[in-house]
């Protein structure tokens, strides 16, 4: 695994990138959804508050996948894949789930606990850092994100 690290993680500043595997193997980059609204989360399948939000999180997937918009679902279960394979396939849940066995993007994003959620928008810069879990189904959190999403990416000139 490769992390980058900076000293600080603010609302404002450009998120930290990250690679971690998928449940296939694959590497994957949150520098490689630059263009994309994302929404990472760190959790556990014995963190019940996480499993809590787990549908919630399907149905902003549900909603939004299409669009440019991905959520990076990182779980810092020990025993990985053996872990997150199950669960995710019990739970119906389709987004992209990440391995993290060493809990290393805990100290990375400057975790506190789990479940925790950072709102990256399509330029890479943190824009909210969600403490707990949240229902991310309702009108308000659905609407938050379209409006993320249908925002132009800013001009380079």
């Amino acid at each position: 695994m490769r992390l980058w690290t900076r000293a600080t993680l603010d609302v404002g500043y450009a998120a930290p990138d990250f690679t971690l595997p998928d449940l296939d193997g694959k590497m994957v980059s949150l520098s490689d959804h630059r263009g994309k609204v994302v929404l990472v989360n760190i959790w556990a399948t014995w963190c019940r508050p996480c499993v809590d939000e787990m549908p919630s999180m399907e149905k902003l997937y549900q909603e939004f996948k299409g669009d440019d918009f991905e959520i990076l679902a990182i779980s810092i279960d020990t025993l990985g894949i053996k872990a997150v394979t199950p669960f995710m396939k019990k739970y119906k849940l389709t987004f992209p789930a990440l391995i993290d066995t060493e809990g290393e993007i805990k100290t990375l994003y400057k975790a506190t606990g789990i479940p925790e959620s950072f709102i990256i928008d399509k330029e890479g810069i943190l824009i909210k850092k969600i403490i707990g879990a949240r229902n991310w189904a309702s009108p308000q959190v659905f609407r938050f994100f379209r409006d993320l999403i249908q925002k132009p990416l800013a001009q380079k000139g």
